[in-house]
């Protein structure tokens, strides 16, 4: 009988692939490299397989190596999930403690998500969280996040989902650019001016170009696929280019352009697996984010 392999082994063979040494993978976990070493060729031994080759750079994976990386990532997923659940369900009765994985688009967790987490902090000392921003849509189902923030409608029926509303993005320049170069008054003056935008498709941006083919890659002055940078940009005064609404207002004021050519709406929902509905942390956090992103999106009138 085979005895099973421990997940120490699989995490060390994890970090020799992310860092590409024992050296690096030692300093990573906090374990010494003949530790590491150790566990590599524990593996390779229960496995039978040859999983690094040795060359200048460092540690080489073989398609062995590369095949088992999905499956260790999952495991360590697995793990993560695991310690988060034991520390929710662990919480005491007189405070709520433990650790909530929320996952958002750059854009969300830069420019609104912060001042949320601090004021949940503030009030609950006891809660970690850990942020992950990507515009990849994070598995739910395998608990790659405990939260998320997603612009598309859930459709898996083990998710509990909130719509919190529609967040509309259209063209902007600062008051800088527009004093410099004058504000277009229609499409063709438009395409005149300097274009802040995408570098390669994706499935979203395929689906902007059917409504709006005008806006192809090849206009844009400046590209680049982070709405991050994008915004920043466009803040500086490097040109015109598309941002929520929302954030027109923000330190830098943005001014929108030609709104009854380019209009486009992000239809919002916070959503957590199912399994965490009795988890007093998950839904307090649930609670609080979609409080403050509803307000985000239809900001009181003073």
């Amino acid at each position: 009988m085979k005895t099973s392999i421990p997940w120490e082994w699989y995490r060390t063979f994890l970090a020799v692939l992310r860092e590409g040494s024992l050296s690096g993978a030692s300093r990573m976990l906090g374990i010494t490299q003949p530790t590491a070493g150790r566990h590599i060729a524990a593996l390779e031994s229960a496995l039978g397989q040859v999983l690094f080759t040795r060359s200048q750079t460092g540690l080489l994976a073989t398609e062995t190596a590369q095949a088992l990386r999905v499956h260790a990532e999952a495991m360590e997923s697995t793990a993560n999930t695991l310690e988060r659940t034991a520390a929710n369900v662990g919480a005491s009765s007189a405070s709520i403690r433990g650790v909530v994985r929320v996952s958002a688009s750059e854009i969300i967790g830069v420019e609104v998500l912060p001042p949320l987490i601090a004021q949940l902090r503030e009030s609950n000392p006891q809660i970690t969280i850990e942020l992950v921003l990507s515009n990849r849509v994070q598995d739910l189902l395998h608990r790659e996040a405990d939260i998320a923030i997603r612009m598309t409608t859930p459709i898996q029926e083990q998710l509990i989902a909130r719509r919190v509303g529609s967040i509309e993005l259209g063209l902007h320049a600062s008051t800088a650019y527009l004093a410099r170069h004058g504000a277009p008054e229609s499409t063709e003056d438009l395409l005149k001016h300097a274009l802040v935008g995408f570098d390669r498709n994706t499935p979203f941006i395929r689906n902007v170009l059917k409504k709006y083919p005008q806006l192809n890659r090849d206009l844009f002055s400046i590209r680049t696929d982070s709405d991050v940078a994008q915004l920043s940009l466009i803040r500086a005064g490097a040109g015109i280019g598309i941002c929520q609404v929302q954030l027109a207002n923000g330190y830098v004021p943005l001014q929108r352009i030609l709104p009854h050519f380019f209009s486009l709406y992000l239809d919002t929902w916070l959503v957590m697996h199912e399994d965490l509905r009795n988890s007093r942390c998950c839904k307090l956090v649930f609670d609080v984010l979609s409080k403050g992103l509803a307000e985000y999106i239809y900001p009181k009138r003073t």
